[in-house]
């Protein structure tokens, strides 16, 4: 008997009920390597039973862990957070309701048609991922996105909506409210909205904290809505409350279906047996294809158009997740592991011919769903569909990396829907809990990402003394003078801000060029 099959068999999870299945064989694990792990692997089981009975995983800000509790609401800790649960679940489905039926409508018109969705980070990725993934011609609401703070990226989506903003519903998302992305995306499309003579108010609504500043500036100019974001669930893994639930439920997405493929996939993931638990697989195969310190770089292959997006959405929830300077004890590890990815088979006219033949330094995991299409396909050759090609391309990339010596693991769904979709998040969630605990850190805060925003306020005043300097001078400048007129050390940082307001004639700043020679002068007549 072929010893690769045989390994095959002892390690190809399928579960009849959901239809997953995960395949791990050619990741290099061994009887010896899974008797190791044993221990470790145990301790990460009840370091996620802890998790779901309420302890507190976020230690920097005294929050407990709960987005699983988001499809069995059972589970909360609490009666008070388990009625905080279904009820909000109720009342996104109660909106959709009536936004789809005309009971609750746009200002001008009968029904509104169009979702503009204002996020960044979970509160954009996950509900990009999962409108992609599902949406259809026929649903009665199309969504657009705004995910960044680019004035020209919005400008191209208020372009695409057109003259079609009257019949747009805004859903605003941001747990804090202060967010500077998100509500500078919510001014600009405040602004849109004013030029067309329309209130915004009747427009909007809100997914936020109780209580914070976007929840208070919705109640006081009469919102539609406001649905709660709660603080013990973090935004990469909100996809599932009603940061994902609200677009995708106007959509006319089966939110149900999500809910109940991730309440599956967390039943199939408490599984105590290693072999029989395939997020407790796929949390193994990363710790041995990155020596458990992230060595190597995972690259995700679905093979599917609907999936295009789940490498992004992937990113954040593994980078964020698992991208720490200090696990545990406080000792510092630098742990994470890259992600990247698009899809198959596109992929393998990109950077497949690396993977094959160049550096080894990544790991591969293949999607493949078994379902082509709903509807019978031609044939594109003799007995030979376009389904049967992506088959077998997936499969013949597979094969090909594993001739040259690459890992790789593969993830088998029937199809993609609500249910599947659900599946996947949850199983990813999962899985990086797992490996959290394998290597000793805590996979649910992220003090790198608030580093950053620190630093982007600091550069935004240092902004405003910039402009004041040129303005007070009189004189023209190039960026090391404008340092030592300031008595900043930093020149390059005066120089790109510097550059960026001539750019956009902004605050009265101009320049002669915008080398790094540049001098920048202050003209009255640009001043706005």
């Amino acid at each position: 008997m072929n010893t690769s099959w045989n390994k095959f068999q002892d390690l190809f999870f399928h579960d009849i009920e959901t239809g997953l299945s995960v395949d791990v064989s050619r990741m290099g694990l061994d009887d010896e390597f899974f008797s190791k792990m044993e221990k470790p692997m145990q301790k990460a089981f009840q370091d996620m039973s802890e998790l779901e009975r309420g302890s507190i995983a976020n230690p920097d800000e005294n929050r407990m862990v709960g987005h699983y509790w988001l499809r069995n609401s059972s589970l909360a800790p609490t009666e008070g957070l388990k009625k905080d649960i279904d009820e909000a679940f109720n009342s996104v489905l109660d909106f959709a309701t009536k936004v789809h039926d005309g009971v609750i409508r746009p200002e001008r018109g009968e029904r509104f048609t169009n979702i503009l969705s204002i996020g960044i980070g979970g509160s954009a990725l996950g509900p990009e991922f999962v409108a992609s993934a599902l949406s259809t011609p026929d649903n009665p609401m199309k969504i657009y996105f705004f995910d960044n703070t680019d004035p020209d990226g919005m400008d191209r989506v208020l372009a695409e909506i057109g003259n079609e903003l009257y019949r747009t519903l805004c859903v605003v998302i941001s747990k804090s409210g202060g967010t500077k992305e998100t509500r500078n995306g919510m001014l600009e499309a405040q602004n849109a909205y004013d030029r067309e003579g329309l209130n915004f108010g009747k427009h909007a609504v809100a997914i936020t904290g109780v209580n914070s500043q976007l929840d208070k500036y919705a109640k006081a100019n009469e919102w539609l809505a406001r649905f709660p974001m709660w603080d013990w669930v973090g935004g990469r893994t909100s996809e599932l409350s009603t940061v994902g639930l609200v677009p995708a439920a106007l959509q006319g997405l089966d939110i149900d279906a999500l809910i109940q493929g991730a309440a599956a996939c967390d039943m199939l993931t408490r599984e105590h047996i290693v072999k029989k638990n395939p997020a407790a697989l796929l949390a193994l195969a990363w710790y041995k294809a990155t020596n458990g310190k992230g060595e190597k770089d995972m690259v995700i292959l679905p093979y599917s158009d609907r999936l295009m997006l789940f490498s992004r959405y992937l990113q954040q929830l593994i980078m964020e997740s698992l991208g720490k300077e200090k696990d545990l004890s406080g000792k510092i590890v630098n742990q994470g592991i890259a992600v990247y990815g698009n899809k198959g088979s596109t992929d393998q006219h990109a950077y497949v011919q690396q993977l094959r033949d160049g550096v080894n330094n990544f790991f591969v995991t293949f999607i493949a769903v078994l379902k082509d299409r709903q509807a019978p396909s031609m044939e594109v050759e003799d007995g030979v569909t376009s389904g049967d090609f992506l088959s077998g391309f997936w499969q013949g990339t597979r094969q090909a990396l594993s001739e040259s010596g690459r890992a790789s693991l593969l993830i088998t769904i029937p199809q993609v829907d609500a249910y599947t979709i659900g599946l996947l998040i949850a199983l990813y969630e999962r899985a990086v809990g797992f490996y959290a605990s394998l290597v000793n850190i805590n996979a649910y805060h992220q003090p790198g990402v608030e580093a950053g925003k620190k630093a982007a306020g600091k550069i935004l005043e240092l902004q405003a003394k910039v402009a004041e300097a040129l303005k007070e001078s009189g004189k023209s400048m190039d960026a090391g003078e404008i340092a030592q007129y300031l008595g900043h050390s930093d020149p390059e940082a005066i120089f790109h801000i510097a550059r960026h307001l001539a750019a956009n004639t902004r605050l009265g700043v101009t320049a002669d060029n915008l080398s790094a020679q540049a001098k920048f002068v202050y003209n009255k007549k640009f001043d706005y």
